[in-house]
């Protein structure tokens, strides 16, 4: 599970989350992240990271029923920022495979848990190309497969299909949804598109100016009045068999 509670993150004097809290992201679901630009998603995902730390306030990470700090919290959450920048002269496989060995379990299989978690993602035929070498929505996948062949316990992913036409989104997403649901696991998603937010997400959290706007399931949340407060847009809301489907004026 993952809580916040009066937490503030800031570059330099500038305050990007600003006394912000929500109540716990539980096990077994898929949570969206929303808002627009600037509104502070990347810095909330670094900030459950461990990459940037709090000015005021905390995280709470827990894992099996137990807090995670320290070295066990860098094991526990996967991070896949919104792009993969790299210098190092590694393929995918091997990229994805450095990575595999992290997870160090007796027993475990780094050659073929790389081999299986880019068949999962379809990406086998980068398998021999450099990564300094691919396009954005080919290092996004390469990233989304380092942080799955770990197996976490916390995935959080920023805009991962911000570079992936809509084969790869919903493919992706999907995929996400496979990993989480119905296990102790649970997904954090940053992402743009509403329509896709409340197809793949059991959950959405609304921020904007550093501040939760909302947090509830998609049909909830997704309100004419919201997309008007939040996005300073007019839109027809429909419903798809239960899912949510936004129409813009």
């Amino acid at each position: 599970m993952i809580a916040a509670q009066n937490l503030s993150v800031g570059y330099g004097r500038t305050t990007i989350i600003d006394d912000m809290t929500f109540d716990h992201l539980e096990a077994g679901k898929v949570v969206g992240l929303l808002g627009p630009n600037a509104a502070g998603k990347s810095t909330l995902v670094k900030t459950i990271a461990g990459i940037k730390t709090p000015t005021a306030g905390s995280v709470s990470i827990v894992v099996n029923g137990s807090e995670v700090t320290g070295k066990a919290r860098t094991i526990a959450v996967g991070y896949v920022p919104q792009d993969m920048l790299t210098t190092a002269s590694l393929t995918a496989f091997e990229s994805i495979m450095v990575s595999a060995r992290r997870r160090g379990e007796s027993g475990w299989d780094p050659i073929g848990a790389t081999a299986d978690i880019m068949e999962r993602l379809g990406i086998t035929y980068l398998a021999d190309r450099m990564v300094s070498d691919m396009s954005g929505g080919q290092r996004q996948l390469v990233g989304v497969a380092q942080m799955l062949v770990r197996s976490p316990s916390i995935l959080l992913l920023d805009e991962p299909t911000s570079a992936l036409d809509l084969h790869h989104q919903v493919h992706l997403l999907q995929l996400v949804r496979d990993e989480v649901v119905g296990t102790e696991r649970v997904a954090l998603v940053a992402i743009h598109d509403l329509n896709l937010a409340a197809r793949f997400c059991d959950e959405l959290l609304v921020i904007k100016a550093g501040r939760v706007v909302a947090h509830d399931v998609p049909h909830e949340v997704l309100t004419p009045d919201l997309l008007e407060k939040v996005y300073g847009i007019r839109a027809r809301i429909l419903d798809d068999s239960g899912v949510p489907v936004i129409c813009p004026a």
